[in-house]
């Protein structure tokens, strides 16, 4: 779902199904190697400070907000903050991400972004599969859906 905010900036919010704990699910959400698994080719926390770099060579240190095990991580991330709330549910848990405060220029790409971080938790967190494709000219910049 993506709303407007008044002040044009976008709100984009997701919401996925785990078959695994939330502590599964937190533990690659909120370490070095749990991301490192999914997310980016390298994560390194000092303090609130967590450096990642991508397939592509970007690198983005995000700011570590809250860090609530393991129900809430809250970063901020790409100039926007990120909350990601886990819920336990029957056989599993309801992971809610909600993105605010993305420019809306970049609002098109931000949403269809969170899916590729998603869909590669998923795969781990449920089926210990890493959906990623390791091909860094086959990468996001590139128009495919992993890198």
């Amino acid at each position: 779902m993506m709303q407007v905010r008044p002040d044009g900036r976008w709100t984009i919010t997701w919401r996925c199904r785990f078959r695994s704990s939330p502590s599964q699910v937190f533990d690659l959400l909120a370490t070095d190697e749990g991301r490192r698994r999914y997310w980016c080719l390298q994560s390194t926390q000092h303090g609130s400070a967590l450096r990642m770099v991508f397939a592509t060579g970007r690198v983005e240190t995000a700011e570590l907000l809250a860090c609530r095990a393991p129900t809430e991580l809250v970063l901020r991330y790409f100039g926007s903050v990120v909350t990601i709330r886990l819920q336990a549910a029957t056989g599993g848990t309801d992971l809610t991400l909600v993105d605010d405060g993305v420019d809306a220029h970049e609002g098109n790409e931000v949403h269809a972004g969170w899916l590729n971080v998603l869909f590669p938790l998923k795969a781990l967190a449920d089926f210990g599969i890493d959906l990623r494709n390791g091909d860094t000219a086959r990468s996001w910049a590139q128009g495919f859906l992993d890198g």
